[in-house]
């Protein structure tokens, strides 16, 4: 039983992974005749047609391929075996500073829920791709500590 949790893990870390990214963040209703319900492909996809694309860059970075990059270097420790010096060196310096970035979109989206609330300019509310998208971040976090119990 306990030889399925990590590869559990890994598979529930993956799809909430990619059901935080295509699933709505968050849902903003203005004059409670328009509302808007962005995903986070779709607000990179939003910057990047208006011409603000350094941060859709940027957006896109730390929010997809920082996790992506994060969650194939798990995998990849979970399904090596260990004492391959350059595996070990490689995953020693890439996760840790992967880690580090981990929730930080999380916290940003409840900033921007947090601000549009106090603002009165729109009512917002969380949907169903935040909480994906964090349970990916803690799933991924305890298939680390798993793996690298020390």
């Amino acid at each position: 039983m306990a030889a399925l949790v990590v590869p559990a893990l890994l598979v529930l870390s993956a799809l909430s992974l990619g059901f935080g990214m295509v699933l709505p963040l968050v849902l903003f209703e203005k004059l409670y005749f328009f509302t808007e319900a962005p995903s986070l492909l779709g607000i990179i996809a939003s910057l990047w047609l208006q011409e603000n694309r350094m941060l859709a860059v940027l957006v896109g970075l730390l929010s997809v391929v920082f996790p992506v990059v994060k969650l194939i270097g798990v995998a990849f420790e979970a399904t090596t075996p260990p004492g391959n010096a350059v595996r070990d060196r490689l995953l020693a310096r890439l996760l840790p500073l992967l880690s580090r970035w981990s929730m930080m979109d999380v916290v940003l989206v409840a900033l921007v829920i947090f601000s549009a609330k106090t603002s009165g300019m729109a009512a917002a509310f969380t949907q169903p791709g935040l909480w994906f998208y964090a349970g990916s971040a803690i799933l991924t976090g305890i298939l680390q500590m798993r793996l690298r119990p020390h």
